[in-house]
This record gives C-alpha cells, structure tokens and sequence, in this order.
C-alpha cells in the first residue's frame, strides 16, 4: 500500500483531532431556575451543548462514532491505495506491434472466446494506462506522461507525450493491423526522438535526457527480425508484454509465382511454397483456382518443425526452424488469369484446423496472357554477335538488331512500343529529363554501362579485374544461375546513394555488379561491366540469365510501374491510360475508394494494410494487359502476406535488443493501482448517519 498525501493528512489531524476532543471538554453554564422537582429534569440536565470549561471527558457513544467518522476521513485525505504493476518511470511509451502475426487467434477474452492478439494487446495496454499515476485530488503531485507508438515494418506515434488517459485510450483502439511484416529498429528509434532532452543556451543535447528514463512497454509476440538493431537509451528500461503462446501451430503460404516455358509460352507451372511452424508434421491439400473456378487440388505433407543447434543463438536457446514444403501444378493456358491457392484439410476440405493465423492460408498472383516477346538489341559494337545469338535461342516474336541512331531515329517517331524488352550494350540514350532514371519509359537490359540521374547509381570509375562474391540467389533473374566461378577482366567500380530507386543483386569485390532499377514506368536490370571480357558467356547460366531477364521484364511490359503484387504495408504505384477517368479501387471486403489520377495516368494508392484482391476501374481506354467489366477498363493486383518470419507465430520467450535480452514480463498488466479513499469517504458517511440516528435517541453509555 501506498499514500500519496500523507502530510496533508496528518497536519488535518493535528488540527481536527485536538479540536473535536475540546469541545467535549467543554461545559454548558447554566441559569438558576425555581421548579417542583427535578425528577422529569434528570435526563435534560445533562450536557447537551458545552459552552463553559471544562468538565471530566466522559465515554461517549457520540464522540466515539465522531472521531471514527474523522479518522476515516483523514486517511482518505492521506489518499491511500493499493499498488497494482510496478512502474519504475514517470514517462513511458507503449509500443503496439500491429503486424501480421498479431492477427493470430491464440489469446483469451479471459474465459474460453478467443481473440486476436492484437486485441488482447489493446486491452493490456489500457490496463497499464488505467495504472498510470494521476495528480493527487488534494495535492500537486506531477501526474505520469505516456505516448502511444504502433509499428509493423514502419512505426507511427499515435499519440504523443501526454497524461490524459482519455486521449491515450482512444489512440491505442485506432490501432488496427497492417497484414505485413514487422520490424522494431524504426519503433526504437522514434521512442528516443520523443525523450525530453536537456538544453544549455538554447541547444538541446543530443544523447543527454532529461527527468525520469523511460519505460518503454512493448506489446508483441516478439517475432522481431531485426530487434539486434533496436538500441533504447542507456537509462531506459524495457519491459515485454508477450502476446501469443509460444507453441501455437501454423501452416502458411510463404510463396507462389506463375511461370511459363520459354519455348512454350502455353506451358504453365504454379509454384505453391508452404511452411509448417508445428512441432508435428502436417498433411494439407492446396487447391487451386482461375479466376475463381477449381484447377487443381493437390495434397502434400510438411516436415515439422525442428530446434536449431542453441549454439547458433546468441541466447543460448533453441530454436525452432519451420519445415518448409511445397507443391506445383502444371497446365495449358495462354489466356492470362487470376490464380488463388487456398489450404484445406484434407479429410474435409474444410478450412485448415489448429491453425491460428488464417491470413496466410490463401494467396494471389496474377497471370498475364501468354506471348511471344518483341526484343531490339542497341549497340555500335562490332563484337555484338554474342549477345545476338544468346538472344536467338529464346522463342521471340522478333529480335532486331539496331544501332543508336537507328534507335534514336525510332524513340523520335514514337516507336519503342513495338518492342517489348530493349538490351543496351555499351550504350545509354540521352535524357533530358533530370528526373528521369537514366533511361526512357520502357523495359531494358543495360550491358557495360551506368544509368545515372534519379536512378540513384554513381560510376566511379574503372574498378579492374575482380569477381562475384554474393548475389541474391532467390531473385527471379538469378534463380538457379551461380557466379561463383565468374572472372571479370574489366569491371567498374559502382556506389548506391541512399534513398536510391535501384537495388543491387549481385555483388563484385568493388561493389555493386548486378543493379535492378525500378521508378514509374522504367525497369532496367544493368549489368555493370563487359559480359564480353568476362568467363561467363561459356557457363551455362549466361543463357539462363539472359532468358530470365528477357522474360521478367517482357511480362511486365504493359503493366506499368511495377509488378502487379505489393506487399502489405507498401505503397501500391501504377500507370493507367492518361486518357483514364472516374478511377477507384476496390480492396478486400469490397469497399471502394476514390482516386485521382496524375496527368501522366500515374495512380498512387496504400500503404496497403490488407492481403488479397485489389481491383483499379476506370473509364477510358485499357491497357494493352487490362480486361472490361461492363463500361469500365480493369486492372487487377494481388497482395499477400508471403513471409516465413511472420507464419512462424509462435510467440518468443524473450527479445535480444542491442543492449540487453528481454524477458517476457511475469507480471500481470491487469491488476491496476486500487484507490482505496473513496471506499473511506463512504465509511465515514455512513457513521455519520449512525451518529445522526444515535443523538436523536439520546442513547448514551
């Protein structure tokens, strides 16, 4: 138990007490009065009011109940309660983990319901608010302060440093889940940002707070990738609300993409990746649907998961690697689509059972409509033949050979749009516009050259003989290619200016060697250095190289910015007609929303916060991959969770920031601070009656 105002208490003790026994201390002073006989008055003579001193202070039913109903009301004033979750701060910050797994459903509503996660997280988070220290009712005392921070990939302050715990509820029940993936650092360093800071002359300090540290209280199933970067302040403690149980079971879909046979483009395989976060095995069927009617069904058992060495982990504990699975389906199809995989039982067909996060259960790509691509190769080389007869080899439509005034002459006319994918070799158009990436609208190879402008890429010069050290093996260009037997007599040496739009994707010893360049209506994938004066025309992943290049951007021709999947949490970027109008996009659920249009057709719409279908109408004219829906043009987009980190939902023991390992927290966020004067005040009322009803019956002892 504690007392907030126990000195103002005790100096109204001091007073009230001394003065209430002083009047009983006190006589009444009569008058001499004649009467019969004193028999009647024997009961009216005694003291009923004292306006003399002093008499003998006699036991006293009143005074008793009186001095009752004052210590009541003193220790009300002291203002006692009792202490719920401890606090060690007089500022915190609440952090919300609001990604994907936090939609599992493996928490309680306190009896048997289930609730999500997130739910339950809310509600431990007003708990704690609920505990936060008021200014006292008689007193000044400085109340506690909170802020409100909501991450996924990205965190937001919902509410900055405040003590009123109104505007803290409602900022902790607009929080709602981004169906994405998840990452504190961001969260962490906004915390941070928003300590009070201490000033000399006007400048604040950086690294040096003010007043108390913070608390910081993390709600979370502590499936943080990246929480070795998350750094609080060295006098800030942290405290880990785990949400989740940590042997909760789960299958996901971690992948799914469509591809079709180079030489047959008609030829389709679906390829369905699964992951099983259960410490049994599991048998489950993937059904697949085109455009919403059933393909295929196949049936697959997952591995389960298992403990990975606990040397491996910097905490010395195992853990769990998922075991991963997968399927494929194979059919004729020219006609592009709308594909769905959805998990089942198999014994049923019913949705999947002791599965608590549903979200990854499903998954969409779209197909574009199969075709046999139109390829210009630019180049004033004489020494172009190679790359002329790799490009060959794969089953095109057309494949011209032009030299750069040809190709000058065509983007003067307007013409590029016959081609589909243009390859540059030793060779980059000039740009007048300095917004632009180094390159015109359209879908490119760049071969021993550097884009530059928006891009984002810096040539800094000849880097000499080197090799690949590291690529992204799962990249759709580089899958099933190695570079590690690659020599490069003559390379260049490459850098990456932050914020840029490229991305690298391989990586020589100088730098950057493989570059992927994706911003509005251009993609590019740039080979840095002379595929001519390197070993690697003679391995065989040159042709596979080239033929997945060719085919990743020939598919996406028409599509506009970007691929037509995003991730929840991005920012969904297209380019419709110019011509287009009355857009709007219909998310999951079916609600709608308006958009408008820049007057190059470029429509921005997110982040996005759910997985599944979004659909983009228009009226006006549709793109050469666009289908009708009545009056209207429409463009379809997927989104889908695919995130093994996030599938695998059973909740952590602890977090390992990069300063210290977090345990779970053991105490319970719900138990609140227990105010105990109100229950006095009522005490003291009704002594008070019980005084009243005794003097009236003049009942003494």
């Amino acid at each position: 138990m504690t007392w907030l105002t126990p000195g103002l208490a005790a100096l109204a003790g001091a007073i009230a007490i001394p003065t209430l026994l002083i009047l009983y201390f006190l006589k009444l002073r009569r008058r001499d009065l004649e009467v019969s006989t004193t028999l009647l008055w024997k009961k009216a003579i005694q003291d009923l009011q004292a306006n003399a001193p002093f008499q003998k202070l006699r036991r006293n039913i009143l005074l008793i109940l009186q001095l009752l109903v004052l210590g009541a009301l003193l220790i009300a004033l002291a203002q006692p309660q009792m202490k719920g979750l401890s606090l060690s701060s007089s500022k915190h910050v609440i952090m919300i983990d609001r990604s994907a797994s936090m939609t599992a459903t493996d928490e309680t509503d306190g009896g048997t319901a289930p609730v999500s996660r997130i739910d339950a997280a809310k509600k431990q988070a007003n708990d704690l608010v609920d505990q936060l220290r008021e200014e006292g009712f008689w007193s000044a005392s400085s109340a506690d302060e909170a802020m409100v921070i909501a991450f996924d990939s990205q965190a937001e302050v919902r509410q900055t440093f405040t003590s009123d715990k109104r505007q803290l509820r409602q900022a902790i029940e607009s929080i709602s889940t981004i169906e994405g993936h998840t990452a504190v650092e961001e969260a962490m360093r906004l915390a941070r940002a928003h300590a009070p800071r201490k000033f000399v002359e006007g400048q604040a300090i950086e690294g040096l707070d003010s007043g108390d540290p913070l608390q910081i209280h993390v709600f979370s199933d502590g499936r943080l990738p990246d929480s070795a970067k998350a750094k609080p302040g060295p006098q800030d403690s942290v405290v880990y609300h785990r949400l989740g149980k940590t042997d909760s079971p789960n299958v996901g879909v971690t992948s799914i993409r469509a591809e079709r046979s180079f030489d047959n483009p008609s030829k389709l395989s679906v390829h369905i990746g699964l992951s099983n976060a259960t410490i049994m095995e599991r048998t489950v069927e993937v059904e697949l649907l085109l455009d919403g009617e059933i393909a295929g069904i196949k049936s697959t058992t997952l591995a389960a998961a298992k403990a990975e060495d606990s040397t491996k982990d910097p905490s010395g504990k195992s853990k769990f690697v998922s075991g991963n699975g997968g399927v494929v389906f194979q059919m004729d199809r020219m006609e592009g689509a709308l594909i769905a995989a959805r998990l089942r039982e198999p014994d049923t067909g019913e949705g999947l059972r002791d599965d608590v996060l549903s979200l990854d259960n499903r998954a969409w790509t779209v197909l574009p409509p199969a075709k046999r691509l139109a390829v210009a190769v630019v180049s004033d080389r004489t020494d172009r033949g190679l790359i002329l007869a790799v490009l060959e080899g794969l089953p095109l439509s057309r494949l011209s050979e032009l030299t750069s005034s040809q190709y000058e002459d065509l983007a003067r006319r307007d013409k590029l749009g016959e081609y589909d994918v243009i390859v540059l070799d030793s060779y980059l158009p000039k740009i007048a516009d300095p917004d632009a990436p180094g390159l015109p609208p359209g879908r490119y190879v760049v071969l021993n050259a550097v884009p530059q402008g928006a891009s984002g890429l810096v040539d800094e010069g000849d880097g000499g003989t080197t090799g690949i050290v590291d690529w992204v093996r799962d990249h759709p260009v580089l899958r099933g290619v190695s570079l590690d037997s690659m020599l490069i007599a003559k390379s260049r040496k490459v850098s990456l200016k932050p914020g840029s739009i490229s991305r690298a994707i391989a990586w020589a010893e100088q730098g950057p060697a493989i570059i992927e360049v994706t911003k509005a209506d251009t993609r590019a994938l740039v080979v840095t250095f002379d595929v001519i004066q390197t070993n690697w025309p003679f391995d065989a992943g040159f042709v596979v190289f080239f033929g997945s290049a060719i085919r990743a951007l020939g598919d996406d021709a028409s599509a506009g910015v970007m691929p037509r999947s995003v991730q929840p949490g991005s920012v969904l970027s297209d380019r419709i007609p110019a011509d287009a109008s009355s857009v709007e996009i219909t998310m999951p659920g079916g609600a709608t929303q308006r958009l408008t249009p820049a007057p190059d057709g470029r429509i921005v719409f997110g982040p996005v916060a759910r997985t599944g279908v979004y659909e983009v109408r228009w009226s006006g004219t549709p793109g050469p991959t666009d289908v009708t829906d009545g009056d209207k043009a429409l463009r379809v987009y997927t989104s889908n969770l695919s995130d093994a980190e996030e599938s695998d939902v059973a909740a952590a023991e602890d977090v390992a920031l990069a300063t210290k390992v977090v345990a779970a927290s053991q105490e319970r966020v719900g138990q609140s601070d227990q105010r105990l004067w109100p229950w006095l005040v009522l005490i003291a009322l009704l002594v008070i009656m019980l005084e009243w009803f005794v003097y009236n019956r003049k009942v003494h002892i």
